[in-house]
């Protein structure tokens, strides 16, 4: 099988190509705007190719996908908390960006697409939780906005030529190569402060609940879904519970035997008070996921950030 990844440095992108490199029936073609983003790791492994490309609205949309089986789409231009500093740009550099991959796609005879939508952005603050895929969406977040957007092109693109494709609405991942930068992803973050004992920023109270899945258990699933025959399209993921983040840094506190300086600040508006997801759809169609529990998720992405960030 010829899969693309775009967007194939991110910590997504890094942990799903050494997932589908396992087959040596893959073909691999890894996708980025700089060589130099890509983790080490994966330079050295025989079936996948590191390509350097910019990724924009008028990059050859056509060359990339040439020859290619699968596609995963894996770029975002923006996260959540500042998606609605610059909507109209963003709109264009995501939106336009998909419908114009999507009709390349068409015209190439891509066999399926694999979009990585936001469990956490796309339904908003007015539903109860669990949040299932039937639940309404009406995003607080210009990124919740794009994501939902580019899934109804999704079906467009199926309604009018059809493509097939799978949407995977994901919570919180968190783990090994994630970037620890404090920009996105609260339990790699939050793990990676509390061993530099440096402060840990707390936007709000620290009542805000998430969802949030060790990467390794979020791959499994997305493998799954990619890879299942059913004749659903669109899957939550994650584990399906929620975690406040006070319950989170005790947990972090708890994993590591350490105590934490947390520095509490003003909430944000782009910030859903409480999101986790309903995932039976997904586990009934492919079996429990069964998920590594938060504090030996802690542990392991711990044992990473030590290791190659040297940080004892």
């Amino acid at each position: 099988m010829k899969i693309l990844l775009l967007g194939a440095a991110g910590f997504i992108g890094t942990n799903l190509a050494l997932a589908l490199s396992k087959d040596k029936n893959n073909i691999i073609t890894a996708v980025d705007s700089n060589i130099n983003f890509f983790a080490p790791i994966l330079h050295n492994i025989d079936n996948i190719k590191l390509t350097e490309t910019s990724i924009c609205n008028d990059c050859d949309f056509d060359n990339i996908l040439n020859g290619q089986d699968v596609i995963y789409h894996l770029l975002s231009t923006n996260i959540p908390s500042t998606s609605n500093q610059h909507i109209p740009q963003e709109l264009v550099a995501n939106v336009i960006f998909s419908a114009k991959l999507f009709e390349s796609c068409v015209k190439n005879c891509i066999k399926k697409i694999i979009f990585i939508s936001s469990g956490g952005a796309v339904y908003g603050k007015e539903s109860a939780c669990p949040l299932s895929e039937k639940t309404s969406t009406n995003p607080i977040s210009s990124y919740g906005i794009q994501k939902i957007t580019i899934e109804k092109l999704l079906y467009l693109y199926r309604y009018l030529y059809g493509i097939d494709y799978r949407i995977i609405r994901l919570a919180n991942p968190y783990g090994p190569y994630q970037r620890p930068n404090g920009v996105l992803g609260a339990v790699t973050t939050f793990t990676y402060k509390a061993l530099k004992k440096e402060d840990i920023i707390v936007y709000g109270d620290g009542s805000v609940i998430r969802d949030f899945i060790y990467i390794d258990d979020a791959i499994r699933g997305i493998l799954q879904i990619s890879e299942g025959n059913s004749d659903y399209r669109t899957f939550n993921l994650g584990c399906g519970y929620g975690t406040s983040i006070k319950a989170l840094l005790n947990i972090i506190s708890q994993a590591l035997k350490m105590k934490l300086n947390v520095v509490y600040k003003d909430g944000r508006k782009s910030d859903v008070p409480v999101n986790y997801l309903d995932i039976s759809r997904f586990e009934s169609c492919y079996g429990k996921l069964n998920p590594i529990s938060l504090e030996d998720g802690i542990k392991n992405t711990a044992n990473f950030l030590i290791k190659n960030y040297k940080l004892k």
